[in-house]
Formats: structure tokens, sequence, C-alpha cells
């Protein structure tokens, strides 16, 4: 808002210079905007911003005794839809430091009750994992105004199903996954596109890549799941599984 905030400065400071230039719609936009800045509140704007959720209710009678398929009812009722990255999820780790941090991954699996990602073992995720592998997962559905939220541990996956995932990837991805350093500093994105025409001329047939020790997929074990749907006036519905002798107990949760 530096321009903008100049803008007005010339107003008022030179009202015979404005005067006589003719007003482009550029400056009545940033005019207006700084007005109602000066009006509301940047925060102001931001408070006005809601929206009432009303696509959906949940019932206890509705949910599943399984998680699992609980979840896999509603994945794939996302999927048909044909939502982009509706495997799309935010994974929470925690640093060495004791602090949270969090990022976009894609769900690539559920396999054997966990569920399956793949990343650089040697990323600031990864670290973390390595140091604390307690995390927590959150998929956000804006099509269907539901969320579900899982907390587990994670461990890598064996060696053979890393490779078997990594020789699936399209031979771009493959390259990307040895030219990246993830999460470490690198000079350019000239040097990061240059490191990966390198490895394409030493590796120019898909079949000669093998996947680098440092890369390799995590299952994450559930031990609790909440299934949130939106509803109007934010009395959303929310119910929690949590593990209770050899099966999952259900709670309402309050909104």
């Amino acid at each position: 808002l530096g321009g903008v905030h100049l803008l007005v400065l010339n107003l008022s400071c030179e009202t015979n210079v404005w005067a006589d230039r003719q007003e482009s719609k550029t400056d009545r936009v940033y005019l207006l905007t700084e007005l109602r800045i000066q009006k509301n509140g940047a925060m102001g704007m931001l408070a006005d911003m809601r929206e009432e959720y009303t696509r959906g209710t949940l019932h206890k009678s509705d949910l599943s005794e399984s998680p699992l398929k609980q979840f896999d009812l509603w994945f794939n009722q996302i999927k048909e839809m044909g939502v982009p990255d509706a495997n799309a999820f935010t994974l929470s780790t925690i640093t060495k430091n004791g602090t949270p941090a969090s990022r976009v991954v894609l769900l690539k699996g559920v396999e054997s009750g966990s569920f399956v990602f793949f990343t650089n073992y040697l990323s600031e995720k990864g670290m973390d994992i390595e140091s604390c592998p307690n995390v927590a997962m959150n998929f956000f559905w804006r099509d269907l105004e539901r969320q579900v939220r899982i907390e587990g541990v994670a461990t890598k996956l064996s060696k053979d199903a890393s490779d078997q995932y990594f020789n699936s990837r399209p031979y771009s991805s493959q390259l990307g996954a040895l030219a990246s350093p993830q999460s470490e500093i690198i000079k350019s994105r000239q040097w990061l596109e240059e490191r990966w025409s390198e490895l394409r001329n030493d590796f120019p047939n898909e079949e000669q890549i093998k996947r680098p020790d440092h890369w390799g997929g995590y299952a994450i074990q559930p031990s609790l799941f909440e299934f949130w749907q939106g509803r109007a006036s934010r009395l959303h519905d929310r119910f929690r599984y949590s593990p209770s002798s050899d099966q999952w107990k259900i709670d309402r949760l309050a909104p």
C-alpha cells in the first residue's frame, strides 16, 4: 500500500498538478482503495469476509464405525466431483525447537490403515519427523464444506515400496527429485533449472534413473480422526474418533 499513500500525499500537496492531468482508471482504483482502507482499516475488510456453510449436515447415525471407511467415503465423494488436488492436505510437524511447521503435500495412498505420502527425507519436514514422528494432517474440501483432521505417527516406508512409487513417477519428476536439495538455500532459479538440465543429459533415459536414498515415502499410522461438516451460524458438526480398547469411540464436539 506504499504507492497508495504516496498518491494521497500528491493529492493534498499538489492539487493544481492533479487538476491539470487526466485521471486514469488505475488512479481511481488506488484512490478508492485508499479511502476504503482509511474508513474501515485493512483488518476491517478481512473481518467482513464470511460465508454461511449450508451444503450438508452430519449426524452420528451417518458415520461408519470405522474412521478409515468414513474417510474413504468422503474422499470418493470429493474425487467424483473432479475437484483439483482433492488429495492435498496440510502436514504439520514439530521442529527440533518445539515449534510447529506446516506445508501442503499430496496423499498417495491409504495402505494397511496408514496414510502414505512421499518426500525428500533431508527436507525440513523429513528432519522434523526424524526428531519427532508425531504429525497432524488436515484435509479441507471447500466444495463440500468439509474438513478431516488426523493425528498420528509417521514412519518411513520400506525401500521396495519407495522404489515402486518412484519408478512410477513421470521422468521429469524423477529428475526433479535428483535436482532439488529440498529446503536448502540455493543461488537462484537459474541454478536449479541448469542442474535439472545437466541431469537430463546425464540420464537421457527414464530407465537409468534410480531412486536416491534421501527420497522416499512415509506412512502415517492414525491415532485420532475428526470429521467436520460446515453448518449455518457457525454451528458446525464435529465428530471425533479416538481409540478405545479394540474399537473407535465416536464423540460429538462443540463447534
